[in-house]
């Protein structure tokens, strides 16, 4: 498949994911969180993690961790979790712990390596680093407010910094030179915009309600 084809097949996904949320939620006239969007998540979280080690970009890689908990905690929350196959929830629990060791001790993937024969300007990835950083505070918030309501929900908040770290992270792979990173990012974007008009929407019509 190649390099670019595992990063552009894992932006397919995380394009694909926001397209069917999109769709349901414009359906349903308020923001939805369907399985799917966790799902595809998942799967395009892996992928795209592989895709950071063969590109030797810290940014990507880091990026991922976290939010790909974060998405099995949510198929948790949708009670899809225990449908998986045991071997499927092992494989996608154990990779990244598998993956993280590959690279502090391997011969050629080494973290080490990768810092000291980077292209990148320490300015740049500390820009894409902060851009990786808000947009996983995104999904940390999602969690936190999905765990106060024990259900698995998509809130305003989660979309603006959406917002935030995605043009962060545009204006990374322009600097970078990643089509994959800026393809991915810049369908999000719109998306994005759109959830928070529903948000706003369904805000506004509740307070009308309640007036």
């Amino acid at each position: 498949m190649g390099v670019y084809g595992t990063g552009l097949l894992a932006q397919a996904l995380f394009s694909s994911r926001i397209l069917v949320q999109w769709i349901q939620s414009e359906r349903a006239g308020k923001v939805l969180s369907p399985t799917s969007f966790w799902t595809f998540s998942l799967l395009a979280s892996f992928l795209l993690m592989i895709y950071g080690v063969l590109r030797n970009d810290l940014v990507i890689l880091g990026g991922q961790v976290v939010s790909y908990f974060i998405y099995i905690r949510n198929l948790h929350l949708k009670n899809a979790w225990d449908d998986l196959p045991w071997w499927v929830r092992w494989s996608a629990v154990g990779f990244p712990l598998v993956a993280t060791l590959w690279l502090i001790f391997g011969d050629v993937y080494s973290l080490e390596y990768i810092w000291e024969h980077s292209r990148i300007a320490g300015s740049l990835i500390a820009w894409g680093g902060v851009g990786q950083v808000v947009f996983t505070l995104r999904f940390v918030y999602q969690w936190y407010y999905s765990e106060k309501l024990q259900e698995s929900v998509l809130p305003k908040g989660f979309w603006v910094l959406s917002l935030v770290g995605s043009s962060m992270i545009i204006l990374y792979a322009i600097l970078r030179l990643d089509p994959v990173l800026f393809i991915g990012q810049a369908f999000g974007i719109v998306a994005y915009s759109r959830n928070l008009i529903l948000s706003r929407q369904k805000q506004d019509a509740s307070q009308t309600l309640t007036n």
